[in-house]
């Protein structure tokens, strides 16, 4: 499998639309649960999912027009102020996000805003660093979603907040690398909100069979633009209400 051979040796590979089909949803997904098995299998632990694709500007930028999720592995995580090899993520490019942590299953009932909104232990800023196995990043929704929604690693900040007492979607996000401003956005930039795009994600993977468990992080989408990155850099973000999350490059 190209996408399997490409994390096992560090070789980005072509588009695998070819094989699954562009829009095909279930065979990419599919193909992200092949992927995640293997991972499993080889001692990985599931430790919460990621959503992608929910900011229009990051939308125009990979030309897809829906969201999509992956899965979060332990060796994703980072504390804040981490040092992140570069090399640990193929071609990264890091985005400012709001993770919900879970304290209640996401599994029954109607999945609504007020059952999320319950069910979050807190909220915290958030870095993730996405990654491509694919080539030039030369993706489309197929293949994200089959390379488990561009997944790399991610930074949690360190300020717990509940989300009773945080206005999301009018949290403004700032994002700098080296000391300049290169990204910035708002929590309605998330599918209008946060909350909306955890409902999403938790209806979808109920239905999918892997439901959200309490003690798991959700990254729930981007608040703007993401950016490459380079080894010898720090990344900064801050978001009114949560305060900062950083890290650096090696």
């Amino acid at each position: 499998m190209r996408l399997y051979h490409a994390a096992a040796h560090d070789d980005p590979c072509e588009p695998v639309r070819d094989l699954i089909g562009r829009d095909d949803v279930a065979a990419a997904y599919a193909v992200q649960e092949i992927l995640t098995v293997r991972r499993q299998e080889a001692g990985a632990v599931v430790v919460g999912r990621k959503i992608g694709l929910t900011s229009e500007a990051v939308q125009a930028q990979l030309g897809v027009d829906r969201p999509d999720f992956g899965i979060l592995f332990n060796d994703m995580a980072h504390r804040d102020g981490a040092e992140i090899p570069t090399g640990a993520v193929m071609q990264p490019r890091v985005e400012a996000e709001i993770a919900f942590v879970l304290g209640d299953d996401l599994a029954d009932g109607p999945l609504d805003a007020d059952q999320i909104r319950s069910a979050t232990d807190y909220v915290v800023a958030a870095l993730e660093v996405c990654g491509s196995r694919i080539a030039k990043w030369d993706i489309s929704f197929a293949d994200t979603v089959a390379d488990n929604a561009s997944a790399g690693a991610y930074v949690l900040g360190e300020n717990r907040v509940s989300v009773q007492d945080l206005d999301l979607v009018g949290v403004s996000m700032t994002m700098t690398i080296d000391g300049d401003q290169v990204s910035e956005g708002t929590g309605a930039a998330c599918l209008g909100d946060p909350v909306t795009a955890v409902r999403w994600l938790a209806r979808t993977a109920r239905d999918l069979g892997r439901p959200l468990r309490a003690g798991q992080v959700v990254l729930s989408g981007a608040l703007g633009p993401m950016r490459p990155v380079v080894a010898g850099q720090t990344v900064t973000a801050s978001l009114t209400g949560l305060g900062s999350v950083t890290a650096s490059f090696r």
